[in-house]
């Protein structure tokens, strides 16, 4: 058995604030919960933290829009463009991978967030990377503008904050999770809580259908009809 048998084999679950498990990060996620236009949030942590999760979230609806630099600045270079900027929420991810014109293109879009902040045009900025403002490899006015507002840092879950989030995902759907299904889950599963919400999900399902309980040799069954050709380790 490998030591981290990761099958994304299960669609995630949406990402929304309310299924968002905070952990350390309570005071984050109720500054976006409250983030109006004119306000701004920058936050910082590592991969896995949940920057991702919490900008998609806060974005979502027609009013919002989500622009992920990693594989280039087309998206933030047309929003830029735009007369008007036209969202209520604007979230910018990754911007770690920003080149020398990207960082031009988060400049101006910090600008119009400024210049706009008391106006009808207002919006609501938010922005994500790997570091602290003042600790990135950004220009430095750049840097400056990251920490004009409000910027948290997030913080990774524990095992023990995830493992009370399945215990709590189970009880609400009337399930009881053994002690050695979360440790399995937690040991060899990915470690993002969308996925795992999905695995759980899905052996609901499949423990109904079956008419079994949830155990871990179930699990490893459930998991062994979902593998494809392509998926590596062995259970």
């Amino acid at each position: 058995m490998t030591q981290q048998l990761i099958l994304d084999i299960f669609p995630a679950s949406p990402q929304t604030l309310d299924n968002f498990i905070a952990g350390d990060n309570a005071a984050a996620l109720d500054a976006l919960r409250h983030c109006q236009p004119g306000r701004a949030i920058y936050l910082w942590g590592p991969p896995g933290a949940g920057r991702s999760h919490l900008l998609r979230a806060v974005t979502t609806g027609a009013d919002g829009i989500y622009i992920s630099v990693r594989h280039g600045n087309a998206e933030l270079a047309s929003l830029i463009d735009a007369d008007t900027i036209g969202y209520r929420i604007v979230a910018v991810d990754d911007i770690e991978h920003l080149d020398t014109q990207g960082q031009g293109l988060l400049f101006r879009l910090y600008n119009r967030w400024r210049e706009t902040g008391s106006g009808k045009d207002a919006f609501a900025l938010v922005v994500a990377g790997d570091q602290a403002p003042l600790a990135t490899g950004l220009r430095e006015d750049l840097r400056t503008r990251l920490g004009w507002d409000l910027v948290f840092r997030l913080h990774l879950l524990s095992d023990d904050d995830r493992a009370r989030a399945l215990e709590r995902q189970a009880h609400d759907r009337g399930l009881r999770l053994a002690p050695e299904v979360i440790n399995w889950l937690l040991t060899y599963y990915s470690r993002d809580m969308s996925h795992l919400s999905a695995l759980l999900d899905a052996l609901d399902r499949y423990s109904l259908q079956r008419h079994r309980p949830i155990t871990v040799p179930l699990l490893k069954e459930l998991l062994a009809t979902r593998q494809t050709p392509s998926s590596t380790g062995t259970l």
